[in-house]
């Protein structure tokens, strides 16, 4: 049985975002696979650096994303920060609207609101987890029935 596919949306603008992205990924990627936009090879400063014009850039970047967001079970949003990231912020509501599995990573309790995360995010959540191994656990779980008991760890 082939591991179900996961979709990790969040910020990788900084190299301590990409680090805990890579941190993430290697976590989950002990039951899932995952798609990280940062690896996908369609990186829009890349692209740009390669020629392509902004136009066309936007476009490949657009169009990768969208497909495997389509194509996973699950999505995982990092929330950290003062806000959510706007592009993660998107990708949380495509996975929502097609109706995968969404949950959120806060491993930072900065917010901009005082009452926590925007409405519109946390109500397109199952569930958020501050830690990472919380979330593969989860995950697990959840998706038991379809991944066999012999791929789910114990901690």
């Amino acid at each position: 049985m082939s591991k179900l596919s996961l979709y990790l949306a969040s910020p990788m603008f900084s190299q301590a975002e990409r680090q805990f992205n890579r941190e993430v990924r290697d976590c989950l990627s002990r039951s899932f696979r995952v798609f990280l936009p940062q690896e996908s090879g369609v990186i829009m400063s890349d692209l740009l650096c390669r020629g392509v014009s902004p136009q066309d850039a936007i476009q490949k970047v657009f169009a990768q994303d969208l497909m495997a967001i389509q194509e996973c079970d699950a999505l995982v949003i990092v929330l950290d920060g003062r806000s959510v990231d706007e592009g993660a912020a998107f990708e949380l509501g495509l996975g929502y609207a097609l109706k995968k599995v969404c949950v959120g990573l806060q491993t930072d309790l900065r917010r901009l609101a005082p009452f926590g995360n925007n409405p519109m995010i946390d109500g397109a959540l199952e569930k958020v987890f501050k830690r990472v191994d919380e979330v593969l656990r989860w995950l697990e779980r959840r998706f038991a029935p379809r991944i066999g008991t012999s791929e789910i760890h114990s901690f």
